[in-house]
């Protein structure tokens, strides 16, 4: 009888894009355990990867564009373009995103979410009508201002004058004109991959939770959360819409609000989001094990990151789960009597060295992984 395993890590990030780690997984097993079938399905949780890993297991191309960074820069930027025409992938990191800027450039009162709504407008342009978009990783605390103003619509002040960018400028908004918002998107579906729940505002909001890790100071971060209650109290006001406390609002400064409020989207689970759409479970159905992993195994790891789902998944479907991590924190409590967690790293190296060797090491850990399979088939049922 052939043991069949599903290949399904997330990416290593700043080392393995998802599909390579899986390719290294099957390297190892193949090593070690040749009769065994590999079935590969590269994940993501809606943050980096997101856009290969969906076109990597679904199929697609990939569309380049050139659009505004946050700082209203051009930068080249992707999305992925499903096989069947219809589907746009866009993760708002490649046009807004934090990696965009240098430590000392980042400043939450002028970054935009632009560049976002202008990969929208593209995705529109080549006739896709169904969009998934990955919201980790902003640079942005503007409530999805600047991806509305790409999609037209005007954000005025008490004298009618239009805003500019970034979120300070929240404070002055008076008045919203949604007449010349994108007419496409009221026959598109956008589904948001997020795994943040915080509210738009408050302790626990964009501005306080969030932005010190853009660049805002405690006093920067108190303005902008008055500037996103204000957008808040507006779009009430005018839309009768509430958004300031609903659950994952507060995600990538606000954005989260930005697209309910103006594209009706709807948001969701990163992982499950993901999983659903590459058809996951019944991929799972019809293997022995899964083996998947992620640059860092820790306790956070049961909470909307790809391990948590998969294993979730899997002891629905009573499935055992190897886990193969860059690192295992000392203090890692698996969650599931199906899992278990294990280390690439196999001697004391600095990061730069384990990131250098991440491919080696991950192959590596597979391999020992497949072997130990394989002494398991020699054992008598106990």
């Amino acid at each position: 009888m052939r043991l069949k395993i599903l290949i399904a890590p997330d990416s290593f990030k700043g080392s393995l894009s998802a599909a390579d780690a899986a390719a290294c997984m099957e390297s190892g097993i193949k090593k070690a355990c040749g009769h065994a079938d590999t079935l590969l399905l590269p994940l993501a949780d809606g943050g980096e990867g997101t856009v290969e890993a969906m076109v990597s297991a679904v199929g697609g191309e990939y569309v380049k564009v050139i659009v505004d960074d946050p700082l209203g820069r051009p930068v080249e930027a992707c999305y992925g373009r499903l096989k069947d025409g219809l589907t746009a992938v866009i993760e708002m990191a490649s046009a807004s995103g934090l990696p965009l800027l240098t430590r000392e450039e980042r400043d939450p009162v002028k970054t935009t979410s632009y560049g976002t709504g202008q990969l929208i407008r593209s995705a529109l342009d080549a006739g896709c009508r169904r969009l998934i978009i990955g919201i980790g990783g902003s640079a942005t605390n503007d409530g999805g201002m600047g991806m509305a103003q790409a999609l037209g619509v005007l954000f005025l002040d008490d004298q009618g004058r239009s805003l500019g960018a970034g979120g300070g400028e929240l404070c002055r908004l008076d008045r919203l004109d949604v007449s010349n918002l994108d007419s496409r998107l009221s026959e598109t579906e956008i589904l948001v991959a997020s795994d943040v729940k915080n509210p738009l505002c408050g302790p626990l909001g964009a501005s306080l939770f969030y932005g010190p890790q853009k660049g805002a100071t405690p006093e920067t971060a108190s303005y902008l959360d008055g500037c996103l209650a204000n957008f808040a109290a507006i779009i009430k006001r005018q839309f009768g819409q509430d958004i300031a406390d609903v659950p994952g609002a507060g995600a990538a400064g606000g954005l989260g609000a930005g697209l309910m409020a103006f594209l009706s989207a709807e948001l969701r689970s990163g992982i499950e989001l993901i999983m659903d759409v590459l058809g996951f479970r019944t991929k799972a159905e019809t293997v022995d094990l899964i083996l998947t992993g992620e640059g860092r195994i820790d306790n956070q790891s049961a909470f909307g990151k790809v391990l948590s789902g998969v294993t979730d998944t899997a002891e629905q479907l009573g499935l055992p789960v190897v886990a193969i991590g860059g690192s295992v924190a000392r203090d890692f409590t698996p969650w599931s009597d199906r899992l278990v967690a294990v280390s690439c790293v196999t001697e004391f190296m600095d990061l730069e060295t384990a990131l250098d060797n991440a491919g080696y090491a991950v192959t590596a850990a597979a391999e020992r992984i497949g072997r130990l399979l394989t002494i398991g088939g020699m054992l008598p049922h106990l």
